[in-house]
C-alpha cells in the first residue's frame, strides 16, 4: 500500500494546526487554474506565536528552522482547506521565506530548510521546489520567519 501524506503526518507525530484567519483585508488562499496561491503564514501554533525576534539576535538558526517547519505545516492546513485533500497536491512550485533577521545575519537559507526539508520529508518529490530564503529588517506580530508557497493541485 501506498503511503500517503496523512500517513507520514502521523509516523512524525505532526497535526495540521487550526487555520489562523488573515490579519488583514486578504485571502488566506486562492486557487487559479490548478495552482494555489498560499498567503504567508507564520509560526501559529492555536493562534499564538511559538517564537518573536530576529535571526542573529535572539533567535538561534535551529529555533528559525522550527519556526519555518511550523509555517510550512501551516501552508498544508491551508493547503487542505484548500483542496479538500492533500492528496490533491501535483507539486509544491515555489516557496518564499522571509527571515527576520539582524543586520550581520546571512544564514538565511538555514532557516529557510527548515520549511523545505518538511515539505519534501511529507510530500516525497511533489514537495521538491523552487526558492527564495529573504532577510527582513522585520515581519508582522515580531515573528522570525514567514513562509509563502504556490502548490499546483489537481483540479
Amino acid at each position: 500500500m501506498v503511503e500517503g501524506i496523512a500517513d507520514r503526518l502521523a509516523q512524525r507525530g505532526l497535526v495540521l494546526p487550526k487555520l489562523a484567519a488573515p490579519l488583514a483585508n486578504y485571502l488566506p488562499y486562492c486557487m487559479h487554474q490548478g495552482l494555489l496561491f498560499v498567503s504567508g503564514q507564520l509560526p501559529l501554533v492555536d493562534g499564538k506565536l511559538t517564537r518573536t525576534g530576529k535571526l542573529g539576535e535572539s533567535v538561534s538558526i535551529e529555533d528559525g528552522k522550527r519556526a519555518a517547519e511550523i509555517c510550512a505545516l501551516n501552508i498544508l492546513a491551508q493547503a487542505e482547506a484548500a483542496t479538500g485533500d492533500l492528496e490533491r497536491i501535483l507539486r509544491v512550485v515555489r516557496v518564499t521565506v522571509f527571515v527576520a533577521s539582524a543586520p550581520d545575519f546571512v544564514d538565511q537559507p538555514a532557516v529557510a530548510n527548515g520549511a523545505s526539508d518538511l515539505l519534501v520529508d511529507l510530500l516525497g518529490d511533489r514537495g521538491r521546489h523552487a526558492r527564495a530564503a529573504v532577510g527582513m529588517a522585520s515581519l508582522p506580530m515580531n515573528a522570525p520567519v514567514e513562509v509563502d508557497a504556490i502548490i499546483a493541485c489537481e483540479p
